[in-house]
């Protein structure tokens, strides 16, 4: 479906006033925001074409018109004029980063937190598993005389760590030995490769010693799920209240927005580095009166994760869409400075 210049004006307007207003409009005001003379009359026939082609619905007959979700995704694809980011929230969100501890996981949930508070929507962000994603390395740290944190730093900058308590004493030699064993093993390998067979293999290898070292092996397996499953990190749950057409759902939808599979799920459904999915293109039933706006930032080559923001139908897509943009550029290239400088 391809509409013509004035039909295209048409549905822009309504669906600019609708994210503007939450309000149905009539074809005067249409008439009026136009910027050449086309009467009341001629705006009224186009509104009508547009509501056969379901991209335009009237809620009350006597009412003007909203844009439906499929009118929603032709302005999204068609129409939207994306909004450069002003310089001063260019400036604010690079002093935000600079601020970072550069902890990744820090980072990604002060992201989340970041994002909540400047957009005004739901914020998330995640790192998003990948057959590439493999081990960096590992440490032993002793804490104690049989206590040790194991961190395990993968090569997406994420670093997951784990207390583990031993029942031998912790001499440097058998750090020393326990550290080398391990990253001999591990460092380079896919995550997904280190499975509870091959963690038994390595085992195996230890001979006599197997006993004694089994814990230390359980605890690095248990850290390689977690960070093959992708961190999630969420902030805002309170701004969806603020959006009168949520709160009757808002039940239904915390409970989703709390489930981290569906949302590591939804995430990572789509390869595009930015997507947005409007109201009922959503599969879950719980966000159709919603949308999700996700980006993704890279690190090298590699798309790592991704930041989501979500809020009603009516988001304001042309100016949330560059500051996501902007924001998960950012994000990557601190995280790619992060990882460089050897964390």
């Amino acid at each position: 479906m391809e509409l013509d210049p004035r039909k295209s004006r048409i549905l822009a307007a309504v669906v600019e006033s609708y994210i503007r207003t939450g309000e149905p409009i009539g074809s005067k005001m249409i008439a009026a925001m136009l910027d050449d003379n086309v009467s009341s009359a001629t705006v009224r026939n186009d509104l009508a074409y547009l509501g056969e082609q379901g991209l335009i619905e009237q809620p009350h007959t006597s009412a003007g018109r909203i844009p439906s979700h499929l009118g929603l995704r032709y302005y999204l694809d068609h129409l939207m004029q994306p909004q450069p980011l002003e310089e001063e929230m260019r400036g604010e969100i690079d002093a935000l980063f600079n601020y970072c501890d550069p902890d990744p996981d820090r980072v990604l949930e002060g992201a989340a937190r970041m994002l909540a508070k400047e957009t005004g929507c739901f914020a998330i962000s995640t790192t998003i598993s990948r057959h590439s994603l493999f081990v960096k390395r590992i440490e032993i740290i002793p804490a104690t005389a049989h206590t040790v944190v194991i961190l395990l730093l993968c090569s997406n900058g994420m670093v997951k760590n784990k207390v583990c308590r031993v029942n031998f004493d912790l001499t440097p030699n058998v750090v020393d030995f326990f550290q080398s064993f391990a990253n001999g093993r591990l460092a380079g390998r896919s995550l997904n490769e280190i499975t509870a067979q091959y963690i038994n293999s390595m085992a195996f290898t230890l001979g006599e010693h197997t006993d004694i070292f089994a814990p230390l092996l359980a605890a690095i397996y248990e850290l390689c799920r977690e960070a093959c499953e992708g961190a999630l990190y969420r902030s805002g749950t309170g701004n969806l209240l603020e959006h009168p057409e949520l709160r009757t759902v808002a039940d239904r939808l915390y409970r989703l927005l709390d489930s981290r599979e569906e949302m590591l799920r939804i995430i990572g459904s789509s390869d595009h580095d930015l997507f947005v999915s409007v109201g009922r293109e959503n599969a879950r039933i719980e966000m159709e009166n919603s949308s999700m706006i996700v980006a993704k930032y890279r690190i090298g080559e590699d798309s790592i994760g991704a930041l989501g923001l979500v809020g009603p139908v009516r988001m304001e897509y042309a100016r949330l869409i560059p500051h996501l943009q902007y924001f998960a550029g950012m994000l990557g290239r601190m995280l790619s400075d992060t990882l460089n400088n050897g964390l």
